[in-house]
């Protein structure tokens, strides 16, 4: 009899399919797949997807797990019949905008290892030859795109997996998910239940309702997207057959929110031109009632909502003015807040796990990254940024995802900077600090609910006063976006003065209870049994050795620690770590606390005017913490600094924050204090060589690649990750996290654009801005071992070869005798 657990599978589509297979392909073959709907069209997304490929995203994950759907593919069939035909991918630009975008995605294709070009009219149509050369000005090619045709891919899988030992059964409705002491037992349908260890929902729209039965928030809105088949276009007769289906590139007018396919002698268009239209689910046909002629995924089509993409089309592709729409629907998708997937496993009841919001593009990959999951227990694709569990609580609220991903709908095909702000929904989550920010003139963007200010329009002044080696060069139009040069004045205040760093929005966890030190020493690389007030930075990793996050741990009290973490996935960490017996205690109590970074030469000063308390060094040491009172406010100050200067992190309650504020502004105005925000905030981070985990690290990278060897405690023993980091040290590592400075003095990146050594493609930038203490641009890019200080290199920039110089870091203050001044 088999040992492998048993796994029942709620949804025979794309997602569910691909998971089978990759199950049953790596030994489980007690594995059953259900569907509500009849097999192999189960009448979800699958049934009708269109099915193109297309390979590049500005995400290396995302694009990793589509180059794997290609791959995995491309070496399927049915009885001959292709699953992925690899017509290649053409992406058209009409707008001198657009087309500097597909620079841009030229570069991430190169970082994340994809073949790409950047084409000229005349090759757009040489490659596509419906498109008019006269309403293009160029376009990306991938050669490696495709069409999957996934309703044969689900046969071609199920029969693989059906082999293997998998059971897939049709027209059986999930009507709830069994459970016994917090973990799954069963899936409960008409038929009466399944047994099961493990349970897996890739229900894709239907996923909301799923999670609902053991309590999960899905964070998913069912949208509905338009799509039509053309009667027959002349110049498309003759190219194909109904074997060979497609042959020209697939297409994206992306200007006009409009994509294309072809089959046989017709061509598939869909559109994102149109309104978001939402779908009530419990309108849609269900159970018995989804059959092959009522999909629910398949909806009515709006004429109406596509009459002026009709007119967009007939432009770009002037054969379709002898053609005709012959037919059309508003086929259901699933879009979430960030418009990523949804993986991972209930907090709550162990063993049920999703895998929701997953297109055709990434199903093969996310397939095999949640095989993974279950049967090695970690994916070999870092998994964070498709995390169920990467949300905000007040981003679970039904209307914050209702909103947020009918406005991902809305953008899907714009050019959008990596720093681009939601408009709306804002001030979801505000410091006690917001009120005197607003004052000051604050220019907030927001991440995770929280306004963030990135300058201060008060501190415009001091443009004029900074020193001529302080100027900061001219920026290009999109280098200059949400960027101004008074963080350049920021910048220079804090290195020269005294600035205050609104940080409250960085996580803080209490972990407490007789069982926390047991759980924090096996969970971080660095020693936590140490004396009350110690501060330590320490990593998390995986069984792998990976970098799942970068903690700063100080203990408070000999039961009482608080972390400062990187987000909500370090929260869910603790929480699935902790002892089930109630020895440890984890709270998110960032909400109820705010938190003051007091940085620059003259902190000292300023904080020993409105304290009696010890700030000296000998007073508190540097990663030393202790309670105090600022102007009669009480505060836990810890000797950090994430912009290398001299300084603390200062804590109170929420109640406490703006009094605070005040205290240390009207005591520091003839120290020249400011308010500073996240603008120069990340320039000076990058200038004493910190990482910001999640951009510069992640599971894909051990400490030592990542440069934070110094973080792994040598004599430590038992800790997640100690036995695969056996061996690897600084000396054996292949690829390194390197600092860069550009040569030319005033090039700024951004991040994600392809790293070249010897005019090859050789790694990618993580992390970059200005170094105003430098006085040049600064960029962190994960390259090849052998690529060492002062080395040559070029960046790619919207095309262009940017020359840059490996450093040695960190550029500012390397012996750290301002940070311990």
């Amino acid at each position: 009899m088999s040992s492998t657990p048993r796994v029942v599978i709620i949804g025979a589509g794309i997602v569910g399919a691909n998971l089978a297979d990759e199950l049953t392909a790596r030994g489980w073959d007690r594995v059953t797949v259900v569907d509500q709907g009849p097999l192999p069209l189960t009448g979800g997304s699958t049934s009708h997807a269109p099915g193109l490929v297309f390979q590049t995203n500005g995400s290396k994950t995302m694009t990793e797990l589509a180059s794997y759907t290609v791959e995995k593919f491309t070496g399927i069939d049915v009885d001959g019949a292709w699953c992925f035909n690899q017509v290649g991918g053409l992406e058209v630009a009409t707008t001198p905008e657009r087309l500097a975008d597909l620079h841009r995605k030229q570069g991430w294709a190169t970082s994340w290892g994809v073949d790409a070009q950047v084409v000229d009219a005349e090759e757009c149509v040489r490659l596509h030859p419906l498109v008019d050369r006269d309403r293009v000005l160029g376009g990306l090619h991938i050669p490696s795109d495709g069409l999957a045709k996934a309703s044969r891919a689900v046969v071609a899988l199920a029969r693989r997996a059906e082999a293997r030992g998998a059971r897939f059964q049709g027209s059986t409705r999930v009507t709830g998910i069994e459970q016994a002491g917090g973990r799954v037992t069963g899936v409960r349908t008409p038929d009466g239940v399944i047994p099961a260890d493990l349970v897996v929902s890739c229900a894709g729209f239907w996923g909301v309702e799923v999670g609902a039965m053991v309590g999960m928030d899905v964070p998913l809105l069912p949208l509905a997207h338009q799509f039509v088949w053309t009667g027959q276009v002349p110049d498309l007769v003759g190219r194909n057959t109904e074997l060979t289906e497609a042959s020209l590139p697939i297409l994206r007018h992306q200007d006009q929110d409009l994509y294309y396919r072809e089959r046989v002698d017709r061509l598939g268009i869909g559109s994102y031109a149109h309104r978001p239209m939402p779908v009530d689910l419990r309108e849609l046909p269900q159970g018995d009632g989804v059959r092959e002629s009522s999909m629910p995924s398949m909806l009515p089509f709006t004429e109406e909502d596509f009459a002026a993409q009709w007119e967009e089309s007939q432009l770009l592709l002037p054969s379709l003015r002898a053609s005709k729409i012959d037919s059309g629907f508003n086929g259901v998708f699933s879009f979430t807040p960030d418009g990523g997937p949804l993986i991972g496993e209930s907090r709550d009841v162990a063993g049920f796990w999703i895998a929701e919001a997953v297109w055709v593009t990434h199903s093969a990959g996310v397939g095999r990254a949640v095989a993974q999951l279950l049967v090695d227990g970690r994916s070999e694709i870092d998994l964070h940024g498709c995390d169920v569990h990467r949300f905000e609580d007040v981003q679970l609220a039904p209307e914050y995802v209702s909103e947020t991903s009918q406005q991902n709908f809305v953008e899907i095909y714009d050019v959008l900077h990596p720093l681009q702000p939601r408009l709306s929904p804002r001030d979801l989550r505000v410091s006690p600090f917001h009120t005197r920010q607003r004052e000051l003139g604050a220019v907030f963007l927001e991440g995770g609910g929280w306004e963030r200010p990135h300058w201060y329009e008060a501190n415009a002044h001091l443009v004029d006063e900074l020193p001529a080696e302080w100027v900061p060069p001219e920026r290009d139009a999109w280098a200059g976006q949400f960027w101004s040069p008074i963080a350049a004045a920021e910048a220079w205040k804090t290195r020269t003065a005294v600035a205050l760093y609104d940080m409250t929005p960085l996580k803080r966890l209490e972990v407490s209870g007789p069982g926390a030190l047991a759980l924090l020493q096996r969970l971080t690389t660095g020693e936590m049994d140490k004396s009350v007030g110690a501060v330590t930075y320490a990593l998390a990793l995986d069984e792998a050795g990976g970098v799942r996050s970068d903690l700063t741990v100080a203990r408070l009290g000999e039961q009482l620690f608080q972390v400062g973490a990187n987000g909500p996935l370090d929260h869910d960490l603790l929480l699935r770590e902790a002892p089930d017996d109630g020895s440890v205690q984890v709270r998110d109590v960032t909400g109820g606390t705010c938190c003051i970074g007091l940085w620059g030469p003259r902190a000292r000063d300023l904080v020993q005017r409105v304290s009696a308390d010890d700030f000296t060094n000998g007073g508190l040491k540097y990663f030393r913490a202790k309670r105090a009172r600022i102007g009669g406010v009480p505060v836990t100050a810890m000797r950090l600094s994430y912009v290398g200067e001299l300084g603390w992190e200062i804590y109170t309650s929420a109640d406490n924050g703006q009094r605070l504020w005040d205290v240390l502004w009207r005591a520091g105005q003839d120290l020249g204090v400011i308010a500073a925000g996240r603008a120069a905030f990340n320039s000076l981070r990058l200038e004493k060589g910190y990482r910001a985990w999640g951009h510069d690290m992640t599971t894909e990278h051990d400490p030592y690649e990542a440069g934070l060897g110094f973080a792994v405690r040598k004599q430590k023993q038992g800790y997640v990750g100690q036995e695969a980091l056996a061996g690897r040290s600084d000396d054996t590592v292949s690829r390194r996290l390197s600092c860069l400075t550009i040569d030319d003095g005033r090039s700024v990146v951004l991040g994600h654009e392809p790293v070249y050594v010897d005019g090859r493609p050789a790694g990618y930038v993580t992390s970059a801005a200005f170094g105003h203490t430098v006085g040049r641009p600064i960029a962190y890019a994960w390259l090849p071992a052998s690529a060492t200080v002062g080395t040559t290199v070029e960046i790619e920039y919207f095309g262009t070869r940017i020359p840059a110089t490996v450093a040695a870091e960190p550029l500012v203050d390397p012996e750290m005798t301002r940070i311990r001044g």
